[in-house]
């Protein structure tokens, strides 16, 4: 025998194998043979199920199915053999077949005839079963609008040999909401889009159904590019949205949504927009103790640091300059698109305390006292210019007299000593701004002396000295 054969044998004893059934499950199948009590089905492979010649008959008593016609069914009973039933299916079962479904857990069809105390009255194969208002639809559902109605129920309680049933149609949806459950989660993974509906709003972010009651949080922060101050002014319960799933948690299976990265990230375009050394109109969005928040355009925040304001000589004296919502110009110190982080620093309408001109050795500039440490005085130059005045460079003999001489947020010339080649330390003097003022002064004081007439001075001493003299004769 070929191998050839070999996988032909394989595959038909495969095909011939009895296809696994369970007790609900709906099945299709050809009839065989028709008996005075059953009717053999054949449905597949070596299986051949029965089901009862009364199953097959219409209201009149006559038989609706010959040998060959092909006919839909539920699978009633697995063990001894497959058993079948069209009649559950119909809401037209028997007794006998009704506490088979019963037993096995298979769905039955029936009528919600009228409301009655605490629940509905249900009509199930022509008997009476009672549904608990609890049990009519998913928890939380509307109680009302079910009369007349023909639903699937599960048998939940059988008493008194079969005359008193409840019924539950919520054990059935429950049972539907988890399978679609399980297809809506397969794929809900990170990066998928899909269409979602609002459920809820909050503070914080608004919940969004994704299907078969599975809800994911759309985050404040993930809601747009620019800053949103209140989630319900961009979505409202109810609204149909499509959102982009950005992780769905191992543990817990807790779903982050977002909104935005549907749309263009606007940071995309601040390479070729911002530079440093441009001036932009930008609006302060909020304060932290580091600096202020401003935004140049819809999503493109930057940060003007506290250390880019002048000292004021107050705790966060810099604040009053950028209250929040106030719009002014704003220079660009640094761009960083890859990290999305822009340094600026606030324009002032006049800064003339602050040098312009570059802070190189030896300039002498003018700027505002920041604060004293034990090492010496520091001194803001500039927007992410500050410089320190080493102890020995105050030009004061007392460590002591250190804050009367250098009040904070006083003005303070000094002349620049060093400045390291990333600009980033600058070392600074006060005492050499002393020293060549006195050395001026006496200069002064020398070429006066050498212009000043001798004969006008020894003239004026003469008559001093005469002036002076008490008289022999008084």
């Amino acid at each position: 025998m070929t191998e050839r054969d070999d996988e032909f044998e394989r595959l038909l004893a495969e095909s011939l194998q009895a296809k696994p059934f369970v007790e609900g499950q709906t099945v299709s199948g050809r009839i065989i043979a028709i008996w005075p009590d059953v009717a053999f089905v054949d449905v597949g492979g070596k299986g051949e199920a029965t089901i009862d010649i009364d199953d097959l008959k219409d209201a009149e008593g006559d038989l609706e199915v010959e040998v060959g016609d092909r006919i839909e069914a539920i699978v009633l009973a697995t063990a001894g053999g497959l058993k079948l039933s069209r009649k559950l299916a119909r809401g037209a079962a028997s007794a006998a077949q009704l506490e088979e479904a019963y037993r096995a857990g298979i769905p039955v069809e029936g009528k919600v005839e009228r409301a009655i105390k605490g629940g509905f009255e249900v009509r199930v194969a022509g008997q009476r079963a009672f549904c608990p208002i609890s049990l009519i639809g998913l928890r939380g559902a509307e109680a009302t609008g079910h009369e007349g109605r023909v639903y699937t129920f599960r048998i939940v309680e059988w008493k008194e040999g079969g005359k008193n049933l409840v019924v539950s149609r919520r054990a059935l949806l429950e049972e539907e909401e988890r399978e679609k459950a399980a297809e809506v989660r397969r794929v809900i993974v990170a990066g998928a889009v899909l269409p979602g509906r609002v459920v809820s709003v909050r503070e914080y972010g608004a919940f969004v159904e994704l299907g078969a009651g599975i809800q994911g949080l759309l985050h404040v922060s993930e809601m747009g590019w620019s800053r949103v101050a209140d989630p319900a002014s961009i979505v409202k319960p109810g609204d149909d949205i499509t959102v982009k799933v950005l992780r769905v948690e191992a543990e817990g299976g807790k779903i982050a949504l977002g909104l935005k990265q549907l749309q263009d990230d606007p940071w995309a375009a601040v390479a070729a927009t911002y530079a440093p050394g441009q001036v932009h109109t930008g609006r302060v969005t909020r304060l932290a103790e580091f600096g202020a928040f401003v935004e140049l355009t819809p999503g493109v925040e930057a940060l003007a640091h506290v250390s880019t304001f002048a000292p004021t000589g107050a705790a966060d004296g810099w604040k009053a300059e950028v209250p929040v919502g106030q719009a002014g110009s704003f220079e660009i110190l640094s761009v960083e698109p890859d990290k999305k982080r822009i340094g600026v620093a606030l324009v002032r309408s006049a800064e003339k305390s602050l040098p312009k001109n570059e802070i190189a050795a030896g300039a002498r500039v003018r700027g505002k006292v920041d604060r004293i440490e034990r090492y010496g005085v520091f001194v803001f130059l500039a927007p992410g210019k500050t410089g320190l005045i080493p102890t020995a460079e105050t030009g004061v003999a007392k460590e002591a007299d250190l804050p009367k001489v250098f009040p904070a947020g006083g003005d303070v010339e000094v002349e620049v000593l060093e400045v390291d080649p990333g600009g980033r330390r600058i070392r600074l003097s006060r005492k050499a701004i002393l020293d060549r003022e006195e050395r001026d002064e006496v200069r002064g004081y020398a070429a006066r002396e050498e212009h000043a007439p001798k004969e006008a001075f020894g003239s004026l001493a003469e008559k001093l000295r005469g002036a002076l003299k008490t008289p022999k004769n008084s």
